[in-house]
């Protein structure tokens, strides 16, 4: 097959002339009004799912448009989605027929890969918005995790294809003028293992797409659609300025980072790939193309996770802590190669394109390590250690499932020690509640611990992975997804590496069995699943860590005596 050439993506629009100006202090209080609308979206979605992975979890992201697909503001939920949802809303509104078959109180669903750049489960809602005058003036727009939508299994690491991987909605309306279309929505509820818990979240991101509209509106009419529309264009302005500013004191250079993926979750080998940035003033090329082609397994990341994965790695730099609207995404072009693992086409399977994604970004900052390494962190633990469970109770016969990602140690940078919280890639996220797992799930959660010894050493250190074992009451299935679990989070400036991420199974024989990354893997009752969690990376050599340092942490249980003899001999001299 002939290799295709690459392509360059705008990962933002461009600005467009306003009919009016704004004033500074106008466009801030748009602003604020936006994200404020924003988040109401999204408390009306967390008040009314069904599901923990919502619910709790908070596996999703709401955002507001504008009628040119341009992002006005998301809610803190999931970053990793930030770049993805106009993608989602372009395509939905090309396949049922164009802006022009949109009416006031359609709905419509779509979750077809490559357009979404996720795999089925993550479903997007979205509802058109129109003034009073009848014009189109937005979109809001939420994409959750679904539980099930028909996938051979719940959760998979090893699909071939991307029809083994879920039911697609390719653009359809799930509401026609308000009214529900009971045929949509029959196939939806047939298609899916759990259809209360799916029939319940569709309905609450419903709400929240529904809340969001209220909120644009009110907006839009308290300033009007000039005023409004010149706020926006001068919002978008300061956003890409913002952005230009970091930019500009990097050294204009060509800067490769390098990384590499576990395996393809079907053949073992490792899959190395590297990212290229290149600055030139201003304007910052994240460059994809010479990435392997597309693999067999799904840890192709097709194109709009791509392009969202360079958005969060650069806003989260850049972006001085800012809620981001399209005006962040300007300054930043991305090339990817079609066909190749960063840029799949139909019908590679791309099930878990969020693990490239989330290797992506910290690929990137080891890229810009190179130039300013006092800007980025060491690695990561690197990932979100995900699993997902399901099963059929034993006292009523009803299946289940249950899904979440779980925090590892982030890196040191050059002034602190790392944390413990999830990838930033999904840093708004978390993991359920102890006591909502026990009272709705069969099992009991026997340690939830930070891990010692699991940070790279440094004169800061990395941050503590984490220990949780869930010890199964009932037979339960599992997928797991660890990716990481072959190479060590990396260090910076002299740190140490991390722990390496790992899942495995203690069975009630005795016997230990690795699973970083399996499908549909039965733990048998009284079985206990151990999560180990990777630590981050450390910062700058162990030497320099101060004694007090090492000897607070060592008292803190955070290292044991022979890692702290091992890596810093300067405290006990």
């Amino acid at each position: 097959m002939k290799r295709k050439d690459p392509v360059i993506h705008n990962a933002g629009q461009a600005g467009l002339p306003t009919a009016g100006t704004a004033d500074p202090i106008t466009t801030e209080v748009v602003r604020h009004a936006l994200n404020s609308a924003a988040n109401q979206m999204k408390r009306a979605l967390v008040r009314t799912a069904y599901s923990p992975v919502i619910y709790e979890v908070l596996d999703f992201a709401v955002a507001i448009y504008d009628d040119k697909i341009r992002m006005l503001a998301q809610a803190p939920s999931l970053p990793l989605f930030m770049g993805t949802l106009s993608f989602c809303i372009e395509e939905a509104v090309k396949n049922v027929g164009g802006v022009e078959k949109l009416d006031p109180g359609d709905v419509l669903l779509y979750n077809w890969p490559f357009g979404t750049g996720s795999h089925p489960q993550d479903m997007a809602v979205i509802m058109p918005v129109f003034h009073d005058s009848g014009k189109l003036i937005g979109y809001t727009a939420i994409k959750g995790h679904w539980l099930d939508i028909g996938a051979k299994d719940p959760y998979c690491t090893d699909t071939t294809d991307t029809f083994q991987e879920g039911v697609i909605f390719p653009g359809v309306k799930i509401y026609k003028k308000g009214a529900l279309n009971d045929d949509i929505f029959r196939m939806v509820i047939a298609n899916t293992r759990v259809p209360t818990a799916v029939k319940g979240d569709l309905d609450a991101q419903v709400t929240g797409c529904r809340v969001g509209l209220r909120g644009l509106l009110e907006v839009v009419e308290r300033f009007g659609l000039e005023s409004f529309d010149a706020s926006v264009a001068h919002m978008f302005d300061h956003g890409e300025a913002i952005v230009r500013s970091y930019f500009e004191k990097i050294p204009d250079g060509r800067y490769v980072g390098q990384g590499v993926m576990d395996d393809d979750g079907i053949n073992p080998d490792k899959i190395p790939f590297e990212v290229v940035i290149e600055v030139k003033g201003s304007e910052v090329t994240l460059d994809f193309s010479e990435v392997p082609d597309a693999q067999e397994g799904p840890v192709n990341c097709p194109l709009p996770s791509t392009i969202s994965a360079s958005r969060v790695a650069i806003t989260m730099l850049a972006g001085y802590g800012e809620p981001p609207h399209e005006g962040h995404f300007r300054p930043i072009k991305v090339i990817t190669r079609p066909g190749s693992m960063f840029d799949p086409e139909p019908p590679a399977p791309s099930f878990l394109y969020g693990w490239p994604a989330l290797q992506a970004v910290e690929v990137i900052y080891n890229a810009v390590s190179r130039a300013m390494p006092d800007a980025v962190p060491a690695c990561s633990g690197g990932c979100i250690d995900s699993v997902v469970w399901w099963g059929t109770r034993e006292e009523t016969g009803e299946p289940w499932t249950d899904g979440a990602p779980h925090p590892c140690g982030q890196g040191a940078w050059n002034g602190g020690d790392g944390g413990t919280m999830l990838h930033i890639g999904e840093s708004a996220t978390r993991f359920t509640p102890i006591e909502v797992w026990e009272q709705r799930n069969p099992w009991l959660i026997d340690q939830l611990a930070l891990a010692q010894n699991s940070g790279g050493a440094g004169q800061w250190r990395g941050g503590a992975g984490i220990d949780l074992h869930f010890r199964m009451l009932e037979d339960t299935y599992i997928t797991t997804v660890c990716e990481r679990s072959k190479t060590a989070p990396w260090g910076l400036q002299g740190g140490g590496e991390g722990r390496p991420n790992n899942a495995r199974i203690l069975h009630p024989d005795g016997r230990l069995d690795d699973r970083p990354k399996t499908t549909r893997y039965k733990v048998p009752k009284g079985g206990v699943l151990q999560l180990l969690t990777g630590g981050g990376g450390g910062y700058g050599a162990p030497a320099a860590r101060p004694k007090e340092a090492v000897l607070e942490d060592l008292s803190d249980g955070y290292i044991s005596e022979d890692f702290a003899r091992a890596n810093y001999p300067h405290a006990f001299e």
